[in-house]
């Protein structure tokens, strides 16, 4: 199957599932907070976990242009649902890319299954944006490693099953004395944080690990030594751009929502569909949401290329994060009183929009990567 097939394959069987299957749950799980575990195994069974992983490892095989659109389609269902395919694509890749093989039997084929859940762990209480100031160490002990440290707002923390870890082995060494390590949540001296309750993307759960004197053997070392930040930092445009995709997605539905409504809504006599003032707004809203979906492409077929995407990554990722905050905003002025009830949609996506603009880098430090790179 050509590149272009397999990604109109995938766009439209994750458009075909957000539609029957995501959408209709996604106010009840917002209200819950519930983790709709049926959902994801239902994805892993269409192939929707693990879209650019090598066919021969268990993956779709396709690009990261064909990932986007599926995290797009996904998102405009429930942007929970498309976050934890985000994260699964993370984690595969850093397996895939750097993993043995027996680390890949053991974490990446359960994983592209859904067997098991994973988590990403870099975030500290002292360093997000500056990941200069890790604190978690991990210290050799005989063959093997002794992990120490705490982690804050990962998502999948209160039921993941193993981690992606970043830890310091090296004090002394800056950004090489960081490497990243597979931990089993279920080993003992790991210990499950509070589970945090979250303003948008409810059905994601996020909480706290801290790691006291966990025993490590030596193949819970992911790729060398000292490479892992440079490693993480590798797959970040591939994880900025799925998030671009996903604030895409939000945005998408907020136009389709508020398009339905200004045509149903009527006031002094006439739908609201025919005041200047909500056509405008619909009209930006359509017009971001084609410029962001743009960009989205633009910097995953550069990727698919083999070039070097980050600046039209961030780029990317900043515009569409602030589009759909904003445009969300202007869905619920759209939908008035209603717009602003629990259990409308456009209220809902309206907090699920505002943390795109902080994970996956912020919004603030797409703005020094843009400039760096402009700029040197």
């Amino acid at each position: 199957m050509s590149e272009d097939a397999t990604l109109t394959a995938l766009r439209d069987a994750a458009r075909r599932f957000a539609d029957a299957e995501i959408a209709p749950r996604a106010a009840e799980l917002d209200e819950t907070e519930a983790f709709p575990d049926d959902i994801h195994r239902a994805l892993a069974r269409l192939g929707l976990f693990g879209i650019t992983v090598p066919e021969a490892m268990g993956g779709a095989g396709a690009g990261v242009a064909a990932y986007a659109v599926v995290m797009e389609e996904l998102s405009r269902g429930y942007a929970s649902v498309a976050d934890q395919v985000g994260l699964v694509e993370l984690v595969a890749t850093l397996l895939a890319q750097h993993g043995t093989a027996a680390q890949r039997a053991r974490w990446l084929s359960p994983l592209l299954a859904r067997d098991i859940a994973c988590a990403y762990a870099l975030t500290e209480a002292e360093a997000g944006s500056d990941l200069a100031a890790l604190k978690t160490r991990a210290r050799r002990d005989g063959e093997g490693w002794r992990l120490d440290g705490t982690k804050m707002w990962i998502h999948m923390a209160p039921l993941a099953d193993v981690a992606a870890v970043l830890a310091r082995t090296d004090r002394e060494a800056g950004h090489r004395g960081m490497s990243i390590f597979l931990v089993d949540l279920h080993a003992p001296g790991v210990e499950r944080l509070r589970a945090e309750h979250k303003m948008g993307q409810r059905a994601s759960p996020v909480g706290g690990l801290r790691f006291e004197d966990v025993r490590l053997p030596a193949d819970a070392l992911l790729g060398p030594e000292g490479r892992g930040f440079h490693m993480m930092m590798s797959v970040l445009d591939k994880g900025r751009i799925g998030i671009a995709a996903l604030a895409v997605g939000i945005l998408q539905r907020a136009l389709e929502e508020s398009i339905a409504f200004a045509k149903s809504r009527v006031q002094f006599g006439k739908p609201i569909a025919e005041q200047q003032a909500i056509r405008f707004m619909i009209a930006d809203m359509a017009k971001d949401a084609h410029a962001a979906r743009l960009m989205v492409r633009d910097a995953a077929e550069r990727l698919d290329r083999g070039e070097r995407a980050t600046l039209e990554a961030s780029m990317a990722k900043c515009f569409a994060a602030d589009a759909a905050v904003a445009r969300t905003a202007d869905a619920v002025q759209i939908h008035g009183g209603t717009g602003y009830i629990r259990g409308v949609t456009v209220e809902r996506l309206y907090r699920d929009a505002k943390i795109t603009q902080i994970y996956e880098g912020t919004n603030q430090i797409q703005r020094v990567i843009m400039a760096r790179e402009l700029l040197g």
